[in-house]
């Protein structure tokens, strides 16, 4: 699972998910995406689920990005227990993911392929995803 080596600090506050995704969201190494269309958390175990989800219908063929990290400690108190008392102790870590977000990339595949794969990958996450692949106007601006 993936999770930080060592954060500033332990326990960190919930946050807000407003906005779009102002940066990751253009195909920046594969040619094919799987994109964010809602804001959520994606937790470590979920990540990990969709890029085994991937590869596994690939078959180890092609080549896979993964664009977000689960950098964010979530906490819980446990199950019945009073009010008070402080905060609970971090239980998972998350991605924070907003609109347009590209979570993960392909290439080294035909796009069926990789549209399968993505559609696998999705269905682990808690967010609805879009495949996206490389238009042929982006890679003559980025070759220029």
């Amino acid at each position: 699972m993936l999770m930080p080596k060592r954060t500033k600090f332990r326990k960190a506050h919930r946050g807000r998910m407003k906005g779009r995704a102002r940066r990751g969201n253009t195909l920046a190494y594969g040619d094919f995406g799987l994109q964010a269309l809602a804001p959520c958390w994606i937790t470590s175990n979920q990540i990990e689920a969709a890029r085994v989800a991937m590869t596994r219908y690939c078959k180890r063929m092609g080549k896979v990005w993964i664009k977000i990290f689960p950098d964010k400690p979530v906490s819980k108190k446990p199950a019945e227990t009073r009010m008070g008392k402080g905060k609970g102790a971090p239980e998972f870590w998350v991605a924070v993911v907003k609109p347009d977000r590209v979570l993960f990339e392909l290439s080294e595949v035909n796009e069926k392929t990789a549209r399968e794969a993505m559609r696998l990958a999705a269905g682990k996450l808690p967010v609805k995803c879009k495949f996206i692949k490389r238009s042929t106007e982006n890679s003559v601006k980025e070759a220029k």
